[in-house]
């Protein structure tokens, strides 16, 4: 059976909501030593469809509405920092804002894998919020699994299914073993049961 079946399978089986659910893909490791710093993963992948839904981006940068002022604001209110993290899901800065970011929200943003991605001059601000747009972030640091949207009901199951494989080839090229410290993959919506992927 292909992903594609189990994608169909997902959806037949899966109870219909009152909102657009999202696909996402589960990738559990084994043999995976995390305490070794070398071992760790931290990245972002440009899915080849995208997610799917709209993404929240901010732009911090001098002439931004979020600039060296507005970050130094949010350093002294704990309150509005941490919401303020929880607004976007991706975050690119000006290259010389970068240690300013560290200094003042770099506490709330670097827990949940949010530090901005510095944007060196001269460089089309518009093509990059295209590709953050279409980003998804791989993350191994505590437990070893991997979780990441894929897509929403909305797109088609060729468009997810080649989603999933692009993670998956990139994952497996991440790993020190490569496939074989894949314990499993699965498969669910917001609100289903996980399916298990047959891919080999």
């Amino acid at each position: 059976m292909a992903i594609k079946d189990d994608i169909k399978q997902l959806r037949e089986h899966s109870k219909k909501r009152n909102f657009i659910q999202t696909f996402d893909l589960i990738i559990n490791l084994k043999n995976i030593n995390l305490k070794n710093p070398e071992n760790k993963i931290s990245k972002e992948l440009v899915l080849p469809h995208g997610r799917g839904k709209e993404i929240k981006i901010c732009i911090i940068g001098e002439k931004e509405q979020i600039n060296r002022k507005k970050l130094e604001e949010l350093a002294r209110n704990k309150k509005e920092a941490k919401a303020f993290s929880k607004k976007y899901d991706f975050f690119l800065a000006e290259a010389p804002l970068m240690p300013i970011v560290g200094k003042t929200i770099g506490r709330f943003l670097g827990p949940k894998g949010k530090m901005p991605k510095p944007i060196a001059p001269n460089v089309d601000k518009a093509k990059l919020i295209e590709l953050a747009k279409k980003s998804v972030r791989i993350s191994v640091k505590t437990e070893p699994t991997i979780k990441c949207p894929v897509g929403t009901e909305q797109m088609e199951d060729e468009k997810i299914e080649e989603n999933i494989k692009f993670v998956l080839k990139n994952v497996e090229s991440m790993l020190p073993k490569g496939k074989s410290q894949i314990k499993d993959i699965l498969l669910k919506l917001t609100m289903s049961k996980p399916v298990k992927l047959s891919f080999k």
